[in-house]
């Protein structure tokens, strides 16, 4: 089988094809954000693409390119913002709407978005967002350490990750804290001037590789996520899957076997924070949870089988 894979988001098309099976001759097209790559020059590579199976990330240009060029069976994969925000945009709702209804079949990451997908496309359904269990494992905690270290993961995107209620959360915990967090986000200045403002020593680093993320998440006794929109993010499952107690905000009629809760205030979040910090067996628990959680749902082992099978369905084979 020949597949021609579309863009990415998150990483997901490049674990996705990191674990795919030999006998699948694989071509990963990608693009950058100059304005050649993301029109004529991507238009060209998707006209020249020759495959069995056509599998694109994000209903937004690339999507729109392939059903234009009639590459069938096409795969629609919708990873969160297409379906919140963009749908609804007078500049791209347009293009969404024509992907959704266009595409043979369509996979979302998050099932915050399900409902919305197959109000245009029946076949829709969810698919796990996949991590990379050969980057990211469980390593031992650093042990005796009085100061207890905290990572921001999520990009510092107030309305849509509300990382800054973790800010005005880790203010009010009592614990001697190192706060470490990326230096990216369209508010991430912002996020500088209320550490400040909240007399919280934050240290924003400069972006790693995603293959370096794993340090990050090692180097760490809790990683927080986001606040924000009650999905299920890339850096939180990730995170879990280092080994680390993650705090990260869901909805949880959408993950009913996650082992994280819905945040409601910055209140719950500061208690969930310190009891974490302060209760050794209670961090214990969470991560085992975690592990067990997300390597039932969102490695890529499983979740390359499950690919292969709507595939294979797909071609007929």
């Amino acid at each position: 089988m020949k597949l021609a894979m579309i863009n990415d988001c998150a990483f997901v098309g490049e674990t996705l094809l990191k674990y795919m099976p030999n006998s699948i001759e694989r071509q990963h097209i990608k693009r950058t954000r100059g304005l050649w790559s993301k029109t004529f020059g991507l238009a060209y590579d998707i006209l020249m693409a020759k495959a069995d199976v056509y599998h694109v990330h994000y209903l937004l240009q690339d999507c729109y390119i392939a059903t234009r060029l009639g590459k069938k069976p096409l795969i629609g994969h919708a990873h969160g913002s297409d379906l919140r925000e963009n749908i609804r945009s007078v500049k791209w709702g347009w293009i969404v709407k024509h992907n959704l209804k266009r595409c043979d079949k369509i996979l979302v990451a998050q099932p915050t978005i399900l409902d919305v997908a197959k109000q245009f496309n029946e076949s829709a359904e969810y698919f796990p967002i996949p991590f990379d269990p050969l980057i990211f494992f469980p390593k031992p905690v650093s042990t005796g350490r009085r100061t207890r270290q905290v990572f921001i993961a999520s990009p510092h995107n107030f309305e849509v990750k509300g990382t800054d209620k973790f800010l005005y959360a880790l203010a009010r915990v009592r614990s001697h804290l190192v706060v470490k967090t990326i230096r990216y986000g369209r508010d991430w200045v912002k996020a500088q001037k209320l550490a400040r403002k909240l007399n919280l020593k934050v240290n924003f680093i400069e972006k790693v590789a995603h293959e370096k993320m794993s340090e990050l998440y090692w180097e760490s006794d809790l990683v927080l996520g986001s606040f924000g929109v009650g999905q299920l993010d890339t850096v939180a499952i990730e995170a879990m899957a280092c080994g680390r107690p993650v705090v990260h905000s869901i909805d949880e009629r959408y993950f009913p076997n996650c082992p994280l809760e819905k945040l409601e205030t910055i209140h719950e979040a500061r208690e969930v924070i310190s009891r974490l910090l302060l209760d050794e067996k209670e961090r214990k628990r969470r991560v085992e949870d975690q592990l067990e959680y997300v390597n039932a749902v969102h490695s890529a082992f499983i979740l390359v089988k499950k690919l292969m099978a709507i595939y294979e369905e797909l071609v007929g084979t």
